[in-house]
Protein backbone atom coordinates (compact mmCIF):
# COMPACT_ATOMS: atom_id res chain seq x y z
CA UNK A 1 0.00 0.00 0.00
CA UNK A 2 2.17 2.91 -1.17
CA UNK A 3 -0.30 5.45 -0.29
CA UNK A 4 0.17 5.05 3.09
CA UNK A 5 3.46 5.16 5.14
CA UNK A 6 2.84 2.90 8.18
CA UNK A 7 5.98 4.20 9.57
CA UNK A 8 5.09 8.35 9.29
CA UNK A 9 1.29 7.27 10.69
CA UNK A 10 2.34 5.09 13.78
CA UNK A 11 3.51 8.24 15.71
CA UNK A 12 0.84 10.15 15.03
CA UNK A 13 -1.82 7.32 15.66
CA UNK A 14 -0.19 6.62 19.37
CA UNK A 15 -0.47 10.70 20.39
CA UNK A 16 -3.67 11.03 19.01
CA UNK A 17 -5.00 8.25 21.67
CA UNK A 18 -2.95 8.96 24.54
CA UNK A 19 -3.65 13.07 23.53
CA UNK A 20 -6.24 13.89 21.77
CA UNK A 21 -8.48 10.89 23.40
CA UNK A 22 -6.40 10.31 27.14
CA UNK A 23 -6.56 6.65 26.34
CA UNK A 24 -6.46 5.19 29.54
CA UNK A 25 -5.96 1.62 30.92
CA UNK A 26 -8.94 -1.10 30.13
CA UNK A 27 -11.01 1.07 28.03
CA UNK A 28 -12.69 -0.02 25.27
CA UNK A 29 -11.96 1.64 21.85
CA UNK A 30 -13.84 1.38 19.19
CA UNK A 31 -12.32 1.96 15.81
CA UNK A 32 -15.57 2.17 13.20
CA UNK A 33 -15.72 2.84 9.10
CA UNK A 34 -18.43 3.26 6.41
CA UNK A 35 -18.21 0.51 3.52
CA UNK A 36 -20.31 1.26 0.22
CA UNK A 37 -23.50 -0.69 -0.05
CA UNK A 38 -24.06 -2.49 -3.24
CA UNK A 39 -25.71 0.78 -5.06
CA UNK A 40 -22.73 2.85 -3.97
CA UNK A 41 -20.89 -0.06 -6.10
CA UNK A 42 -22.69 0.59 -9.29
CA UNK A 43 -23.58 4.02 -9.22
CA UNK A 44 -20.53 6.31 -7.21
CA UNK A 45 -17.89 7.43 -9.56
CA UNK A 46 -14.69 4.92 -9.04
CA UNK A 47 -12.16 7.44 -7.55
CA UNK A 48 -14.82 7.79 -4.84
CA UNK A 49 -15.31 4.18 -4.03
CA UNK A 50 -11.70 4.05 -3.80
CA UNK A 51 -11.66 6.74 -1.29
CA UNK A 52 -13.70 4.92 0.57
CA UNK A 53 -12.15 1.39 0.48
CA UNK A 54 -8.75 3.39 1.46
CA UNK A 55 -10.23 5.23 4.30
CA UNK A 56 -11.26 1.81 5.55
CA UNK A 57 -8.33 0.03 5.40
CA UNK A 58 -6.54 3.20 6.99
CA UNK A 59 -9.25 2.53 9.80
CA UNK A 60 -8.09 -0.91 10.10
CA UNK A 61 -4.87 -0.16 10.24
CA UNK A 62 -5.43 2.21 12.88
CA UNK A 63 -7.32 0.08 14.84
CA UNK A 64 -4.17 -2.44 14.70
CA UNK A 65 -1.57 0.27 16.12
CA UNK A 66 -4.43 0.71 18.97
CA UNK A 67 -4.14 -2.83 19.65
CA UNK A 68 -0.38 -2.62 19.90
CA UNK A 69 -0.14 0.13 21.42
CA UNK A 70 -2.56 -0.29 24.32
CA UNK A 71 -2.26 -4.04 25.12
CA UNK A 72 -4.17 -3.49 28.39
CA UNK A 73 -7.33 -2.34 26.28
CA UNK A 74 -10.48 -3.87 24.58
CA UNK A 75 -9.81 -2.71 20.98
CA UNK A 76 -13.20 -3.14 18.14
CA UNK A 77 -13.03 -2.48 14.48
CA UNK A 78 -16.64 -2.56 12.37
CA UNK A 79 -17.43 -1.48 9.20
CA UNK A 80 -21.39 -0.88 8.35
CA UNK A 81 -22.88 0.38 5.05
CA UNK A 82 -22.68 3.84 3.94
CA UNK A 83 -25.64 5.79 4.61
CA UNK A 84 -24.68 8.52 1.67
CA UNK A 85 -24.85 11.56 3.50
CA UNK A 86 -23.16 13.03 6.46
CA UNK A 87 -26.08 13.38 9.00
CA UNK A 88 -27.96 10.20 8.62
CA UNK A 89 -28.08 7.89 11.27
CA UNK A 90 -26.24 4.43 11.55
CA UNK A 91 -27.96 1.21 11.59
CA UNK A 92 -29.34 0.51 15.12
CA UNK A 93 -26.52 -2.09 16.28
CA UNK A 94 -24.00 0.24 15.02
CA UNK A 95 -25.59 3.15 17.37
CA UNK A 96 -25.45 0.37 20.19
CA UNK A 97 -21.64 -0.22 19.40
CA UNK A 98 -20.67 3.56 20.44
CA UNK A 99 -22.80 3.47 23.47
CA UNK A 100 -20.95 0.85 24.96
CA UNK A 101 -17.17 1.89 24.00
CA UNK A 102 -15.03 4.68 26.08
CA UNK A 103 -13.11 6.14 22.96
CA UNK A 104 -14.78 5.76 19.45
CA UNK A 105 -12.74 6.94 16.17
CA UNK A 106 -15.31 7.34 13.68
CA UNK A 107 -12.85 7.50 10.13
CA UNK A 108 -15.70 7.34 7.86
CA UNK A 109 -16.69 8.72 4.47
CA UNK A 110 -19.98 10.76 5.27
CA UNK A 111 -20.16 12.43 9.32
CA UNK A 112 -21.65 10.74 12.26
CA UNK A 113 -20.98 13.92 13.96
CA UNK A 114 -24.54 15.35 13.60
CA UNK A 115 -26.34 12.27 14.67
CA UNK A 116 -28.53 11.07 17.30
CA UNK A 117 -26.67 8.07 17.83
CA UNK A 118 -23.22 9.85 18.27
CA UNK A 119 -24.90 12.14 20.96
CA UNK A 120 -26.70 9.62 23.03
CA UNK A 121 -22.99 7.46 23.13
CA UNK A 122 -21.50 10.89 24.31
CA UNK A 123 -24.57 11.33 27.10
CA UNK A 124 -23.55 7.73 28.26
CA UNK A 125 -19.65 8.71 28.66
CA UNK A 126 -18.30 8.27 25.54
CA UNK A 127 -15.49 10.27 24.26
CA UNK A 128 -16.02 10.46 20.08
CA UNK A 129 -13.77 11.73 17.68
CA UNK A 130 -15.51 12.09 14.49
CA UNK A 131 -13.00 11.86 11.23
CA UNK A 132 -14.90 11.90 8.00
CA UNK A 133 -12.66 11.82 5.16
CA UNK A 134 -9.72 11.21 7.07
CA UNK A 135 -6.78 10.52 5.13
CA UNK A 136 -3.04 9.16 5.90
CA UNK A 137 -1.57 12.56 5.39
CA UNK A 138 -3.07 14.02 8.34
CA UNK A 139 -1.46 11.90 11.03
CA UNK A 140 1.75 12.75 9.26
CA UNK A 141 4.70 15.09 11.37
CA UNK A 142 4.37 18.21 9.54
CA UNK A 143 0.29 17.54 9.05
CA UNK A 144 -2.83 19.10 10.98
CA UNK A 145 -3.18 16.31 13.87
CA UNK A 146 0.81 17.21 14.81
CA UNK A 147 -0.31 21.03 15.97
CA UNK A 148 0.00 22.01 19.77
CA UNK A 149 -3.24 21.31 21.06
CA UNK A 150 -2.69 23.01 24.32
CA UNK A 151 -1.74 25.77 22.30
CA UNK A 152 -4.31 25.50 19.64
CA UNK A 153 -7.28 24.95 22.58
CA UNK A 154 -6.04 28.88 24.09
CA UNK A 155 -6.48 30.12 20.84
CA UNK A 156 -9.60 28.76 20.31
CA UNK A 157 -11.14 29.76 23.25
CA UNK A 158 -10.33 33.23 22.67
CA UNK A 159 -12.40 32.87 19.30
CA UNK A 160 -14.92 31.39 20.95
CA UNK A 161 -15.19 34.18 23.71
CA UNK A 162 -15.34 36.80 21.07
CA UNK A 163 -18.15 34.82 19.68
CA UNK A 164 -20.51 34.76 22.56
CA UNK A 165 -20.06 38.54 23.30
CA UNK A 166 -21.10 39.02 19.65
CA UNK A 167 -24.73 40.40 18.43
CA UNK A 168 -24.14 41.02 14.49
CA UNK A 169 -21.88 38.97 12.39
CA UNK A 170 -20.82 40.32 8.45
CA UNK A 171 -19.44 38.60 6.09
CA UNK A 172 -17.43 39.44 3.13
CA UNK A 173 -14.95 37.61 0.49
CA UNK A 174 -12.77 38.66 -2.24
CA UNK A 175 -15.08 36.03 -4.36
CA UNK A 176 -18.47 37.57 -3.51
CA UNK A 177 -19.65 36.48 -0.52
CA UNK A 178 -22.03 39.29 1.73
CA UNK A 179 -23.69 37.58 4.36
CA UNK A 180 -25.09 38.95 7.82
CA UNK A 181 -26.92 36.97 10.43
CA UNK A 182 -27.58 37.37 14.20
CA UNK A 183 -25.84 35.03 16.78
CA UNK A 184 -27.84 36.95 20.23
CA UNK A 185 -27.52 34.34 22.56
CA UNK A 186 -25.82 31.69 21.03
CA UNK A 187 -22.35 30.78 22.46
CA UNK A 188 -19.31 30.45 21.17
CA UNK A 189 -17.92 26.93 21.05
CA UNK A 190 -14.64 25.22 21.27
CA UNK A 191 -13.42 21.82 19.10
CA UNK A 192 -10.29 22.12 20.25
CA UNK A 193 -8.92 18.38 19.76
CA UNK A 194 -8.93 17.22 23.47
CA UNK A 195 -11.45 14.99 24.89
CA UNK A 196 -10.37 13.65 27.38
CA UNK A 197 -13.40 14.24 29.71
CA UNK A 198 -16.40 11.69 29.42
CA UNK A 199 -18.53 12.55 26.74
CA UNK A 200 -16.66 14.92 24.82
CA UNK A 201 -16.40 14.94 21.29
CA UNK A 202 -15.36 16.94 18.18
CA UNK A 203 -13.01 16.66 14.63
CA UNK A 204 -9.82 15.59 14.60
CA UNK A 205 -8.30 16.97 12.87
CA UNK A 206 -9.45 19.84 15.33
CA UNK A 207 -9.19 23.30 15.39
CA UNK A 208 -12.57 25.57 15.67
CA UNK A 209 -14.38 28.07 17.50
CA UNK A 210 -17.79 28.05 16.09
CA UNK A 211 -21.47 28.64 17.09
CA UNK A 212 -25.25 27.85 15.74
CA UNK A 213 -26.22 31.46 14.62
CA UNK A 214 -30.40 32.33 15.63
CA UNK A 215 -32.43 30.87 12.69
CA UNK A 216 -33.94 32.92 10.16
CA UNK A 217 -31.88 35.57 10.64
CA UNK A 218 -29.21 34.75 7.64
CA UNK A 219 -29.56 36.99 4.58
CA UNK A 220 -27.17 37.23 1.45
CA UNK A 221 -24.94 35.08 -0.57
CA UNK A 222 -22.47 32.35 0.08
CA UNK A 223 -20.08 32.12 -2.70
CA UNK A 224 -17.72 28.88 -2.58
CA UNK A 225 -14.76 28.86 -4.44
CA UNK A 226 -12.81 25.87 -7.23
CA UNK A 227 -10.67 23.67 -4.81
CA UNK A 228 -12.30 24.58 -1.84
CA UNK A 229 -14.92 21.92 -2.29
CA UNK A 230 -14.48 18.26 -3.03
CA UNK A 231 -14.47 18.57 -6.80
CA UNK A 232 -15.58 21.77 -7.11
CA UNK A 233 -13.98 23.20 -10.51
CA UNK A 234 -16.16 26.37 -10.96
CA UNK A 235 -17.82 28.89 -8.36
CA UNK A 236 -20.74 28.02 -6.27
CA UNK A 237 -22.97 30.58 -5.26
CA UNK A 238 -25.60 30.13 -2.39
CA UNK A 239 -28.70 32.57 -2.09
CA UNK A 240 -29.94 33.00 1.37
CA UNK A 241 -33.06 34.90 3.21
CA UNK A 242 -34.86 34.52 6.29
CA UNK A 243 -32.39 31.80 7.17
CA UNK A 244 -33.06 29.66 4.62
CA UNK A 245 -31.27 28.60 1.41
CA UNK A 246 -33.82 29.92 -1.69
CA UNK A 247 -31.23 29.29 -4.76
CA UNK A 248 -28.51 28.34 -5.64
CA UNK A 249 -26.04 29.05 -9.05
CA UNK A 250 -23.12 27.16 -10.66
CA UNK A 251 -21.19 24.73 -9.23
CA UNK A 252 -21.36 22.02 -12.19
CA UNK A 253 -22.24 18.77 -10.56
CA UNK A 254 -21.46 19.30 -7.07
CA UNK A 255 -24.06 22.44 -7.47
CA UNK A 256 -26.64 19.86 -8.89
CA UNK A 257 -26.13 17.36 -6.49
CA UNK A 258 -26.76 20.09 -3.78
CA UNK A 259 -29.86 21.07 -5.51
CA UNK A 260 -31.37 17.26 -4.93
CA UNK A 261 -30.11 17.20 -1.72
CA UNK A 262 -31.95 20.52 -0.69
CA UNK A 263 -34.83 19.79 -2.35
CA UNK A 264 -34.71 23.29 -4.77
CA UNK A 265 -36.92 22.30 -6.76
CA UNK A 266 -39.85 21.04 -5.12
CA UNK A 267 -38.96 22.47 -1.39
CA UNK A 268 -41.27 20.57 0.39
CA UNK A 269 -41.95 21.14 3.85
CA UNK A 270 -40.03 17.53 5.00
CA UNK A 271 -37.07 18.76 3.48
CA UNK A 272 -36.98 22.33 4.71
CA UNK A 273 -34.15 21.91 7.56
CA UNK A 274 -31.56 20.38 5.43
CA UNK A 275 -31.85 24.07 3.89
CA UNK A 276 -31.75 26.19 6.97
CA UNK A 277 -28.30 28.48 7.53
CA UNK A 278 -26.75 26.25 10.64
CA UNK A 279 -23.37 27.43 11.92
CA UNK A 280 -20.44 30.03 11.67
CA UNK A 281 -17.29 28.57 12.34
CA UNK A 282 -13.60 29.93 12.51
CA UNK A 283 -10.53 27.87 11.59
CA UNK A 284 -7.83 27.73 13.83
CA UNK A 285 -5.36 25.67 13.16
CA UNK A 286 -1.78 26.79 12.02
CA UNK A 287 -0.96 23.12 10.74
CA UNK A 288 -3.96 22.93 8.62
CA UNK A 289 -3.40 23.43 4.72
CA UNK A 290 -5.24 20.92 2.39
CA UNK A 291 -8.69 22.83 1.08
CA UNK A 292 -10.69 20.10 -0.94
CA UNK A 293 -11.52 17.88 2.28
CA UNK A 294 -13.98 19.88 4.52
CA UNK A 295 -12.31 18.43 7.84
CA UNK A 296 -9.54 19.72 7.08
CA UNK A 297 -9.82 22.92 5.07
CA UNK A 298 -12.47 24.43 7.24
CA UNK A 299 -9.83 23.95 10.31
CA UNK A 300 -7.16 26.08 8.23
CA UNK A 301 -6.63 29.37 10.37
CA UNK A 302 -7.11 31.94 8.33
CA UNK A 303 -10.20 30.49 7.13
CA UNK A 304 -14.52 30.61 8.12
CA UNK A 305 -16.64 28.26 7.58
CA UNK A 306 -20.41 28.27 7.17
CA UNK A 307 -23.17 25.39 7.15
CA UNK A 308 -26.98 24.52 5.79
CA UNK A 309 -28.78 21.55 7.71
CA UNK A 310 -28.36 20.13 11.58
CA UNK A 311 -27.32 22.23 14.32
CA UNK A 312 -29.37 20.86 17.34
CA UNK A 313 -26.12 18.87 18.33
CA UNK A 314 -24.45 22.41 18.25
CA UNK A 315 -26.70 24.78 20.38
CA UNK A 316 -29.45 25.45 17.74
CA UNK A 317 -33.07 24.69 16.83
CA UNK A 318 -32.49 23.14 13.73
CA UNK A 319 -32.97 18.93 12.83
CA UNK A 320 -31.96 17.67 9.99
CA UNK A 321 -30.58 14.47 8.26
CA UNK A 322 -28.08 16.68 6.45
CA UNK A 323 -25.18 19.30 7.72
CA UNK A 324 -22.81 20.34 5.26
CA UNK A 325 -20.21 22.80 5.67
CA UNK A 326 -18.93 25.41 3.42
CA UNK A 327 -14.99 27.09 3.50
CA UNK A 328 -14.22 30.52 2.78
CA UNK A 329 -10.94 31.86 2.30
CA UNK A 330 -9.32 35.46 3.08
CA UNK A 331 -12.35 36.62 4.29
CA UNK A 332 -13.48 39.92 6.27
CA UNK A 333 -15.70 39.51 9.43
CA UNK A 334 -17.25 41.88 11.68
CA UNK A 335 -18.66 41.29 15.02
CA UNK A 336 -21.14 44.18 15.73
CA UNK A 337 -19.32 47.03 13.19
CA UNK A 338 -15.98 46.22 14.63
CA UNK A 339 -13.31 44.26 12.46
CA UNK A 340 -11.80 40.75 13.70
CA UNK A 341 -10.40 39.29 10.90
CA UNK A 342 -8.92 41.43 7.62
CA UNK A 343 -8.32 39.38 4.82
CA UNK A 344 -7.73 36.35 6.85
CA UNK A 345 -5.50 38.02 9.49
CA UNK A 346 -7.00 37.72 12.95
CA UNK A 347 -7.48 41.83 13.46
CA UNK A 348 -9.02 41.55 16.98
CA UNK A 349 -7.14 42.91 20.20
CA UNK A 350 -8.11 39.63 21.95
CA UNK A 351 -7.34 37.57 19.53
CA UNK A 352 -4.33 38.68 17.01
CA UNK A 353 -1.46 37.55 19.02
CA UNK A 354 -2.66 34.61 20.48
CA UNK A 355 -2.54 30.97 19.26
CA UNK A 356 0.47 32.56 16.58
Amino acid sequence: MDWVNQGLIAAGVQAMLRVNMGVREGERILVITDVPTKEQWELMPADDVEGMLRRAYLARLIADLARTYFPACKVKFTTYPSTGRSGVEPPEDVARLLQDSDVVLAITSFSLTHTEARAEACRKGARVASMPRFVPEMLYPDGPMSTDYFALASATRAFADLITSAREVRITTPAGTEVTFSVVGREGRVDAGIYTEPGSWGNLPAGEAYCAPVEGTARGRLVVEPGWHAKLTEPLTIFLEAGEVVALEGGGSVGKTLVEVLDLAQRLEATRPRRMFAEFGVGTNPNARRTDITLEAEKIKGTIHLAVGDNSHMGGMVVADYHQDFVFPRPDVWFDDQPVILEGKWVAPTVRNVGS
